[in-house]
C-alpha cells in the first residue's frame, strides 16, 4: 500500500469516525470469506456500516480527530479488525450476538465499543450493549411515564361516571321488576 493510499484510507476513516457517535471494534480473524459476507449482509440490512482496515491506520485516524477522546480504544487495535459504524448504539451488538448464535462461534469478538463518548472494552460487555436503549426508546419511555397519570385520571373519571349512571339504571329497573313479580296472597292477621 502506497503512502497516498494509506492517507486516503485514513481520511475515509476520519470521516466515518466524525459522522458516527457509535462504533464497534471487532475481531473477525477466524471467520471464513463466506461468514464475512454473511456478516456484511446482516450489517447492510440493519444500516450498519462495516469497514476492515489496518490497526495502525485506524489509530492514526482516531489520533488525528482527538487523541485523548479515543485513547481507551487503542489497546483493542490488534489482530484482524473490523469496524462497525451505526447511528443506533445497540444494533452492532445485536448483529454480533445473533451471528454468533446462528454460527455457534465465538467470533466476531467485541474488542471495544465507543458509544456516545463512553468506551466499553472487551467481549464481556456484549450482552450489556444489546440492552442499551436507543434515543427513540428512551423518548417512548418518557412519554409513557408522562401519560400514565393522565390515563389513571381519565379512567377514574370514567369509573365515577359509570357509578353515577348505575343507580339511575337500577331505579328504573326496580319498578319494572316489581310489576313483573306475581302478587303473593296476604297472610291472615294473627289475633
Amino acid at each position: 500500500m502506497t503512502k497516498d493510499q494509506k492517507n486516503e484510507v485514513i481520511e475515509l476513516l476520519k470521516e466515518k469516525f466524525s459522522q458516527y457517535n457509535n462504533f464497534y471494534v471487532t475481531n473477525t480473524e477466524s471467520l471464513t470469506v463466506e461468514q464475512i459476507g454473511t456478516l456484511r449482509r446482516a450489517c447492510f440490512n440493519k444500516n450498519v456500516e462495516m469497514k476492515v482496515a489496518k490497526n495502525t491506520l485506524i489509530k492514526k485516524a482516531l489520533e488525528a480527530i482527538d487523541a485523548e477522546k479515543y485513547a481507551g480504544v487503542y489497546e483493542s487495535l490488534n489482530n484482524v479488525t473490523a469496524l462497525m459504524f451505526s447511528e443506533n448504539p445497540k444494533e452492532p451488538a445485536v448483529i454480533i450476538s445473533s451471528f454468533r448464535k446462528e454460527g455457534k462461534k465465538e467470533k466476531p469478538e467485541l474488542k471495544a465499543a465507543f458509544i456516545n463518548g463512553e468506551i466499553y472494552s472487551g467481549d464481556k460487555n456484549l450482552d450489556t450493549l444489546t440492552k442499551i436503549k436507543t434515543r427513540e426508546e428512551l423518548i417512548g419511555d418518557v412519554i409513557a411515564l408522562l401519560q400514565a397519570p393522565i390515563q389513571r385520571v381519565v379512567a377514574a373519571l370514567q369509573n365515577q361516571e359509570n357509578k353515577a349512571d348505575a343507580p339511575a339504571e337500577a331505579e328504573a329497573a326496580a319498578p319494572a321488576a316489581e310489576a313483573a313479580a306475581p302478587e303473593a296472597p296476604e297472610a291472615p292477621a294473627a289475633e
